[in-house]
């Protein structure tokens, strides 16, 4: 069955029609929108699909009924589109279309079923809520000055808030005995993430915090401090620095990184685990340095022998050692979706909490294992010497 049918179907499921998504233009095609978003909603008890749709300047929703959604379902699914996710109460769909139009169907079952958002305003119990004004998300770019969230920034502010949600989650932030919290980000870049965290632990936890933003890009690091000082923010500055070689005044207590390329979350991961932080949270982007260290074994070859494959690989491999070195060291670890893949496909993230004695047995066999299996060195080990390889021997 064509594709754009399956989908349909799903979608026109009363029953179990949650959110259909459809972003990412195939090569050489125009489209009108950037995103488009679908989701079943109730309007004077009768039910309606509304349609999102959103470019770089604006947001545009219609509601539409019977034949009308039906046929404003058919006409954006013939946009070329090349990634679309329909999502119903028990699984999701992913679709990826290629070049040549081949659709590639990926289905993923959910741990616990959900039930679809029929309220036409959705109420959203987000950590930084988005229908009042907020210095902070107007400081950093991604609210307007009368509180409306601008909507080419709509995907940064879902992830920003995703990202303080698993931080509540880990229930760290009531168990550090000193104040202030020290917060360093490795990589904050333009610092929305910066500013999110501090806000959020500071004022809206009533948690006093001190923080610092560490990237090696000057011109960010220069917008970074003029909005610190704009907010009046004494115990927030920006530090111009490569992550490895910066020299905390202060341990750490809670250390991020949102998308740090390559080994740079290496680096990240070590300043937290070096500094004994309680509680790391790294969200990695693009992996290369185990990429080049992999060669073909049995029975990998078919996987091996294909770029993409190969990379990818790669990347599930790279964070699978990051967490296992992580667990070694004394952390309650786990790899969680950090946010829908409609905002980012770089959307896992490794997040850690000190709880336990380093040097559990069992892990240093799990890493000895996939360490001698795949013949590779991580990059993290090598960053932190002696200081982890003293419990493989």
């Amino acid at each position: 069955m064509d594709y754009r049918e399956t989908i349909k179907r799903r979608v026109l499921d009363e029953a179990a029609f949650v959110q259909l998504t459809l972003k990412g233009r195939l090569r050489g095609a125009a489209l009108p929108w950037r995103l488009v978003t679908v989701r079943p909603v109730l309007l004077k008890n009768r039910r309606h699909l509304q349609f999102s749709y959103l470019t770089d300047k604006q947001d545009i929703t219609r509601n539409y009924s019977g034949a009308e959604a039906e046929a404003k379902l058919d006409e954006v699914l013939a946009l070329p589109f090349s990634n679309l996710a329909a999502r119903s109460t028990d699984d999701d769909l992913y679709v990826q279309v290629t070049r040549p139009g081949k659709a590639i169907l990926r289905y993923e079952m959910r741990a616990e079923s959900r039930a679809p958002e029929l309220a036409h305003d959705a109420p959203k119990d987000l950590p930084i809520p988005a229908d009042r004004p907020d210095p902070f998300l107007q400081a950093t770019g991604i609210q307007t000055a009368d509180g409306k969230i601008k909507a080419d920034m709509r995907g940064k502010f879902a992830q920003v808030n995703e990202f303080l949600k698993l931080l509540e989650h880990t229930g760290a932030l009531e168990t550090f005995e000193r104040t202030p919290v020290n917060i360093l980000d490795c990589g904050s870049g333009s610092a929305y993430l910066s500013f999110a965290v501090y806000h959020y632990v500071n004022d809206l936890k009533g948690i006093p915090a001190r923080l610092v933003g560490v990237d090696t890009n000057g011109k960010l690091i220069d917008k970074s401090r003029a909005a610190s000082a704009g907010l009046g923010l004494e115990a927030v500055c920006f530090v111009r620095s490569p992550i490895a070689d910066y020299q905390p005044d202060v341990p750490p207590d809670i250390v991020l990184a949102l998308h740090a390329c390559n080994t740079a979350t290496d680096d990240a991961l070590m300043q937290g685990i070096r500094h004994g932080a309680g509680l790391i949270l790294a969200v990695p982007c693009c992996h290369h340095h185990l990429n080049e260290q992999l060669e073909s074994r049995a029975p990998f070859q078919p996987v091996l022998r294909h770029g993409i494959l190969k990379q990818r690989l790669a990347d599930i491999l790279t964070d699978s050692f990051r967490a296992l070195i992580l667990r070694i060291m004394g952390y309650r670890t786990d790899v969680v979706e950090f946010i829908s893949a409609e905002h980012t496909d770089r959307n896992l993230m490794i997040r850690a909490v000190k709880r336990t004695p380093p040097g559990d047995p069992a892990f240093v066999q799990e890493y000895r294992d996939l360490k001698a299996f795949w013949g590779v060195t991580p990059y993290l080990e090598t960053l932190l010497g002696e200081m982890f390889t003293q419990w493989l021997v």
